[in-house]
């Protein structure tokens, strides 16, 4: 088990690390193509889109074959092959169909990863944040020095050449990871259309769309906001890296106080966490600020994602547990994306980076509301039976 922990350790680093070349950095490499800033927001988010019904496929093979690792090693492969087609083609067509390739491919892995993390931790008695935090490192490390490399091979047209360097790594390591099967019967497609009737999980699943539709729709226009603002692409990639490296402290120490609360008071501190930032981020048009912001990226985002994760495996049978993480991507990386691309990338052009975040602050607020109330409800009734 502890060689089983640092392979995955340096899985999450690696594959983490890919997402710190493309996020900061391909926004700004389509706009030097002669992009709009809804054709970006339609570039990053038809990912998103697509990965909304492949997401819950992936995640039922991975239960029903009871395989993690060829799957996995499968969808890595092909995103691979998917980045060559976006950056040696040319034309907006076909940017927007291996975009579509590469989302599809890229982020069904995601939960993946996620479900053979938790498996292996539980086996080996760790938490999984422990392990995820090493995710923010590789992105943090890669965020930071991703600039400086781009810089010295020539500029940002030779993106390409570090995202598939880096993308050497998570492949070879997985090819001594050892594959966590689950003692729990092989699943039926009748036990799959189960989770569609799971009325507590379906509600959490709504509840988390609304909260994250603002934090998908900064994912990709956060650069393109600081570089309207006056900001430099080095400064893009440090404001990243701050946002990586500040998750590290919560993923490392939140999982051993996280069992003193429950899963939904918690989130909706998150969203009241959530809404201040994103009135920060309005309101705030110096863009060394907003990148110093990045910071609340800990006691958010990385809050909301060891909870989420934690909560989504206690509402789905042990049998269930990859499909469950997947249905829990397929919303905050595909409908949350898809919402987040399209109505930011429409709300910057119509009225201005500061007005997207303003409408982001109102979806966090009604997210508050909606989870400390259902949080209440729960809570209530549980008395009621007791």
């Amino acid at each position: 088990m502890k060689n089983q922990l640092r392979m995955l350790r340096g899985l999450n680093f690696s594959y983490y690390a890919t997402s710190a070349v493309l996020m900061p950095f391909l926004p700004i490499y389509f706009e030097g193509r002669g992009y709009s800033s809804s054709q970006i927001g339609l570039l990053m988010m038809i990912g998103p889109f697509v990965s909304i019904f492949a997401q819950p496929i992936w995640g039922y093979l991975s239960d029903r074959y009871q395989t993690l690792k060829l799957i996995i090693f499968g969808l890595w492969g092909m995103t691979l092959l998917s980045s060559v087609g976006i950056f040696t083609t040319t034309g907006y067509s076909f940017a927007l169909l291996f975009m579509l390739l590469l989302y599809f491919f890229m982020l069904s892995s995601v939960p993946l990863l996620d479900t053979l993390t938790i498996k292996s931790a539980v086996q080996a008695g760790a938490s999984y944040g422990s392990i995820r935090l090493w995710g923010s490192i590789g992105f943090t490390l890669l965020a930071v020095s991703s600039g400086f490399i781009l810089q010295a091979l020539g500029g940002l047209q030779n993106i390409p050449y570090l995202y598939w360097s880096i993308w050497m790594l998570p492949l070879v390591l997985l090819l001594f990871l050892k594959d966590e099967r689950s003692p729990a019967p092989r699943v039926s497609f009748r036990s799959f259309t189960s989770m569609f009737r799971n009325g507590h999980f379906l509600w959490f699943l709504l509840l988390v769309f609304i909260l994250t539709v603002p934090h998908r729709m900064n994912d990709v226009m956060f650069v393109l906001y600081l570089k309207d603002l006056g900001a430099t692409n080095a400064m893009a990639g440090w404001a990243w890296a701050l946002a990586a490296f500040s998750e590290i402290p919560t993923f490392a120490l939140l999982s051993r106080y996280m069992h003193k609360f429950h899963e939904l008071a918690l989130l909706g501190i998150v969203a009241i966490l959530y809404t201040l930032r994103w009135l920060a981020y309005g309101w705030i048009t110096d863009p060394l600020m907003l990148m110093v912001l990045q910071v609340t990226h800990s006691i958010t985002f990385a809050v909301f994602w060891i909870v989420a994760v934690q909560y989504a495996v206690r509402l789905v049978p042990p049998e269930l547990q990859s499909t469950g993480q997947s249905m829990l991507s397929m919303v905050f990386l595909g409908l949350a994306g898809i919402t987040g691309g399209f109505v930011g990338g429409w709300i910057k052009d119509e009225w201005s980076g500061a007005g997207m975040y303003m409408f982001g602050a109102g979806m966090t607020c009604i997210a508050a509301i909606l989870l400390l109330g259902t949080h209440v409800y729960y809570r209530k009734k549980t008395i009621q039976l007791n």
